[in-house]
């Protein structure tokens, strides 16, 4: 039995099984250059051990740029891009403040959760529409009234 072509067969099962437990296509590319490496050496013996090292290494680098320009770039957008992130689902939305903004933080109500907001000092009641987040805070400012010249306090 050949230490060569067992090496790069354990070798490729064992990138394809990591790419299994951390998923993130990069040990799958080089999965594939260690399993066309057992090809190689399986139907051509005698390849110095150098040779093969500096072939897996082309071919991991060549598979992997092959992934990030064709594969990456040809990924679908989303149809929901804010479907993990709650917070971003309410951009744009206008509710009452629940706990005044003192300090620069306060307390909404949408749905059946509470958000904590920043913002400038505002009463509690007061209508604000939530113009970005950030992680799970969102960002508020008062929301003006039609008819009037600045926000509507209450």
């Amino acid at each position: 039995m050949r230490w060569d072509v067992v090496a790069w067969a354990a070798v490729a099962l064992i990138l394809f099984a990591a790419e299994a437990l951390a998923p993130g296509a990069f040990m799958l590319w080089m999965g594939f250059a260690a399993a066309a490496m057992f090809v190689a050496v399986l139907f051509v013996p005698g390849i110095p051990l150098l040779a093969q090292i500096g072939a897996f290494v082309v071919l991991s680098f060549v598979s992997i740029q092959v992934y990030r320009k064709w594969f990456r770039q040809r990924a679908r957008e989303s149809d929901r891009p804010t479907l993990n992130r709650r917070a971003a689902q309410h951009v744009g939305r206008v509710v009452p403040l629940e706990r005044a903004i003192q300090a620069g933080q306060g307390r909404v109500k949408i749905g059946d959760a509470f958000w904590t907001v920043s913002g400038p000092d505002l009463p509690a009641g007061t209508p604000v529409r939530v113009v970005d987040t950030d992680g799970s805070i969102l960002r508020v400012e008062a929301e003006v009234s039609p008819g009037r010249d600045g926000p509507h306090l209450g």
